[in-house]
C-alpha cells in the first residue's frame, strides 16, 4: 500500500474516496497524484437539455477537486455525439436532436458549469472539432476495431432486446465515439457516473487500439432526485436545477426523503451529516447547497421564506 505524504495528502484521499464508487487503476492514479504529475482529466457532457442540475454538480465537484490540485481538467461538450444520443440507462431509442436544438441547449452550459469549476482554467472542447471533417472511411476504420457482440453485452441493450425494443446502429457507435474523444484530448483520467461505466471503459479500449496509454477511470455515485427513487433527471421531473431561484432550490431540497440526506451531504457538500433531528439536518443541507449556488445571504432569505410558508400552512390547516 502506498503511503501518502505532503500537504496534499488529505486532498488526494478526498479525490480518491469521497463519493467514488470505483477507480481503475487506483494504484496507478494514486501514484501519479502523489508524484505531482499534471494529469489531463476528462469529463464529457452531451447537451441534451437546456440546464444542468445537482446530479451534474456531483461530477463537476469531483472535477473541481482535481483542478484545485493543479491538474488540467478538460470539459468536452458533446455537440456531435448528442446527435446520436447516449443509450446509457435508456429503455428505448432517444429522439434525434437537431443541430439547432443542440446549440440552444448548450448556450448556457459553460455559465452553469462555472458555478462549480473555474472555467477560465478549464480546457473546453467540442467534439465536433474532430468529427465534423472526418470522412466515412474514418468511421468505418474506427468501427472495424470493435465487434457488435461486445457492444451488445451492455445491460441497457440486453434489456431492450428482451423487451423487444429496437437498437439503432448509431447507438452502437456512441460509446466508441465517446472513447475516441479520449484520444483527441489525450486524456489521462476520465470521470463518469456509474451509469457511464461501459462508455468510460470504452475510452481505455479505444486508446489501446491506437497504441496510446490507457486512461484511469473514476466512476461516481449517482444522485437520486426529489422522488428518492430514480436518478435525477429532467425527463423525470425529479431534478433540482443549478439556476433555480434560492427559494425554489431550498424548498425542493427540503422535499427530498430523509433517507437521502446522508447521500446529499456526501455528494454535494464538504460536510458530514450533522447529528441533529431530521428537520434541522435537512435545513442545514438546504442552506449549505443554496449558499454554494446563490450566496449565503440568499440562502438565509430562502430559509426564512420556507419557514414563513410552513407557519402559514400550519395556521391555515388549523
Amino acid at each position: 500500500m502506498l503511503i501518502m505524504i505532503g500537504a496534499n495528502e488529505k486532498a488526494i484521499t478526498k479525490i480518491l474516496s469521497r463519493g467514488v464508487e470505483s477507480v481503475i487503476e487506483k494504484d496507478n492514479l494514486q501514484k501519479r497524484l502523489i508524484d505531482g504529475k499534471i494529469l489531463r482529466v476528462k469529463l464529457g457532457i452531451d447537451p441534451t437539455a437546456k440546464d444542468l442540475h445537482l446530479g451534474h454538480a456531483v461530477i463537476l465537484r469531483k472535477l473541481r477537486q482535481f483542478q484545485a490540485l493543479g491538474h488540467q481538467i478538460v470539459l468536452i461538450i458533446g455537440d456531435f455525439t448528442a446527435m446520436i444520443g447516449d443509450p446509457s440507462g435508456r429503455s428505448e431509442m432517444r429522439k434525434t436532436l437537431t443541430q439547432e436544438q443542440i446549440q440552444k441547449n448548450m448556450s448556457a452550459y459553460l455559465e452553469q458549469a462555472g458555478l462549480i469549476i473555474d472555467i477560465n482554467k478549464t480546457e473546453v472542447r467540442y467534439n465536433s472539432e474532430w468529427y465534423k471533417d472526418k470522412n466515412a472511411l474514418f468511421f468505418l476504420d474506427l468501427a472495424s476495431k470493435f465487434t457488435v457482440a461486445r457492444s451488445l453485452e451492455r445491460d441497457d441493450f440486453q434489456k431492450r432486446i428482451k423487451e423487444g425494443h429496437d437498437i439503432a446502429l448509431s447507438e452502437l457507435l456512441y460509446p466508441i465515439l465517446q472513447g475516441y474523444d479520449s484520444i483527441a484530448v489525450k486524456a489521462d483520467v476520465e470521470l463518469g457516473g456509474t451509469d457511464q461505466t461501459f462508455n468510460v471503459f470504452m475510452g481505455r479500449k479505444v486508446q489501446r487500439r491506437f497504441d496510446m496509454p490507457e486512461q484511469d477511470i473514476m466512476t461516481l455515485t449517482l444522485l437520486e432526485g426529489t422522488d428518492g427513487v430514480h436518478k435525477m433527471s429532467k425527463s423525470l421531473g425529479n431534478y433540482i436545477g443549478l439556476t433555480e431561484t434560492p427559494s425554489d432550490m431550498f424548498a425542493k431540497i427540503m422535499s427530498i426523503p430523509d433517507t437521502l440526506m446522508p447521500k446529499y451531504f456526501l455528494l454535494l457538500t464538504d460536510k458530514d451529516m450533522p447529528d441533529a433531528p431530521p428537520k434541522q439536518a435537512k435545513q442545514k443541507l438546504a442552506h449549505t447547497i443554496v449558499s454554494v449556488f446563490c450566496s449565503n445571504s440568499n440562502a438565509d432569505k430562502a430559509q426564512e421564506e420556507f419557514e414563513r410558508a410552513l407557519k402559514l400552512n400550519a395556521n391555515y390547516a388549523n
